[in-house]
């Protein structure tokens, strides 16, 4: 196969990336069913790329949602990158780009629907991101990732987002301070206790909260807390 200097010059211009060695956006695109109804091309499939482009996509969408959600802890961060890195999600970037119309495969795989296949396709997103690294470092990569996860991310944060962790980035952000929360009472048998809670900020009680564990009272606080707000209401004075 000859690299195909006008269709790979083409693919660099619609997703915004000039490589300094196209071959290596060529091998990104060279599902392993072609190597193998090929065998004498002296290509290599896009396999190690994918290997490197998905812990290089991991990096990246770790250290954003990091300096996004600076109050979320690891099991949110954990949650939220992974709604972000699944297959599914992949996928449809890679569509939107007509990376799966660029694939070289074979004809089985091509007979199959492989250019529609999550799988090739959630690969070779990876496997060109692995490439612009290898090409051109960990910045041209972050820059690529971002543009093309811009929206989710924005998206994915308003979904993930607790009534907790929204306050706290209210407080933190206008009044300088946090929120604390503190038991008011609790309640029933030690199998089915009920526990109300209360939100104060600044010595003010913002919201009051009952749920069937601590955290699940804290969050219903925080939502009373935050519902108030749209009412032009800041809280009550402590007693």
């Amino acid at each position: 196969m000859e690299l195909d200097s006008q269709g790979l010059n083409g693919l660099q211009g619609s997703i915004g990336v000039t490589f300094a060695d196209p071959s290596l956006l060529l091998q990104s695109l060279v599902h392993r069913s072609y190597l193998n109804e090929n065998p004498r091309l002296s290509l290599l499939a896009n396999g190690r790329l994918e290997f490197l482009g998905d812990a290089v996509l991991g990096l990246i969408i770790g250290e954003e949602l990091y300096r996004r959600f600076p109050y979320y802890g690891e099991g949110e961060l954990t949650r939220l990158r992974s709604v972000l890195v699944r297959r599914e999600t992949l996928a449809n970037w890679a569509g939107a780009l007509g990376l799966g119309e660029q694939l070289y495969l074979g004809h089985g795989e091509e007979a199959k629907g492989g250019r529609r296949n999550q799988r090739n396709l959630a690969g070779v997103l990876e496997a060109v991101i692995g490439a612009i690294f290898v090409d051109a470092g960990l910045a041209s990569a972050r820059n690529f990732v971002l543009k093309v996860a811009g929206a989710e991310l924005k998206a994915v944060g308003a979904t993930w987002l607790d009534y907790k962790s929204a306050l706290q980035e209210y407080t933190q952000r206008l009044h300088h301070t946090m929120p604390r929360y503190r038991v008011v009472t609790a309640t029933g048998p030690e199998h089915e206790k009920e526990f109300q809670v209360e939100v104060v900020v600044d010595g003010v009680v913002w919201g009051r909260g009952v749920g069937r564990s601590k955290r699940d009272a804290e969050m219903e606080a925080a939502r009373v807390a935050l519902s108030r707000w749209g009412n032009g209401v800041t809280g009550s004075t402590q007693t």
